[in-house]
């Protein structure tokens, strides 16, 4: 899914440098990889790569489990694009999405797409999902994103949506990289243009003559 940071703004309306969100993204979903996959080796004779050792003798090559995963991440792509371009709570989502990312640029976007994508299904889909089940993983995963405000009750219920997608995957093609790579592409679309999206509204903002710190 595609991440919120904490994309601060400036003094004097300059928006701050990416590089503390990206270091700290690094960090939290480099700490969330290495725990799901620490608690996964706790079974014995089990895999993250599978959902279970049966899983495994019959699960999909990984060339077909990839594009089936790039499959399920455009269909999800796509269907965010019809939230946002057609309802008002979609593009209110986006807009406060976009405010949160702040201005990250490309390579930084795809960098945190990477390593959300992996970690998020290593610990959710990977060593959650065989111990509690696809339903409960799902819901965990929707509460994982979830956010108090009433805008953004759609992002928590796409949320558990796309959880259920993607634990479905899992167990249908044996693998986690079908649903690593949905989740990978998903947030690598998603965050550049929600990232190009906020630069946008900033740009707007600037030249109406808006004084973007919150503390002014």
């Amino acid at each position: 899914m595609a991440e919120q940071g904490e994309g601060g703004r400036g003094d004097a309306g300059s928006a701050r440098p990416p590089g503390g969100i990206v270091r700290m993204g690094l960090f939290f979903y480099g700490a969330m990889g290495i725990a799901a996959l620490l608690w996964r080796m706790a079974t014995p004779g089990e895999s993250i790569l599978h959902p279970s050792a049966e899983a495994a003798a019959r699960a999909w090559s990984l060339s077909a489990a990839l594009g089936v995963g790039v499959a399920a991440g455009l269909a999800a792509i796509g269907v965010s694009e019809v939230l946002t371009r057609w309802t008002t709570l979609g593009r209110a989502l986006s807009d406060l999405l976009a405010e949160s990312i702040g201005p990250l640029d490309r390579p930084n976007a795809w960098l945190l797409a990477l390593a959300s994508g992996l970690a998020e299904e290593m610990f959710f889909r990977g060593a959650l999902q065989p111990q509690v089940g696809l339903v409960a993983a799902s819901l965990l995963f929707g509460a994982a994103h979830f956010m108090p405000r009433r805008e953004l009750v759609l992002w928590s219920v796409f949320a558990v949506g796309i959880g259920l997608g993607l634990g479905a995957l899992y167990e249908w093609t044996g693998q986690l990289a079908a649903p690593v790579a949905a989740h990978v592409l998903v947030n690598g679309i998603n965050l550049p243009r929600l990232a190009a999206r906020a630069k946008q509204a900033g740009s707007v903002a600037e030249g109406d003559g808006v004084d973007l710190d919150p503390r002014a």
